[in-house]
């Protein structure tokens, strides 16, 4: 992170804490907390985004879910063999 960082204190359950000093590796444990912080802010505003476009257009059906899901697998098993015969 090429932000200034600060010291803070907070406290967790002691099995979170161990599990997660144990997954730091060499970053260390603010590194990974501070990593698993910022993907929880991604999926809270993530979260916001959908509850604004729903309110505005309706949820999302599984139907539709399915379909865009469908599209994703396609062009990424495109991508994936584009990539092999550029190899």
């Amino acid at each position: 992170m090429a932000e200034p960082t600060r010291k803070y204190s907070i406290t967790m359950p002691r099995d979170i804490a161990a599990a997660a000093r144990a997954r730091s590796g060499p970053s260390g444990l603010s590194s990974y907390v501070a990593a698993a912080v910022a993907r929880q802010i991604e999926r809270d505003d993530l979260n916001e985004l959908i509850q604004v476009a729903e309110a505005e257009h309706g949820p999302v059906t599984e139907q539709e879910i399915d379909t865009l899901r469908q599209q994703l697998h396609e062009a990424r098993a495109r991508q994936s063999a584009d990539a092999s015969e550029a190899a």
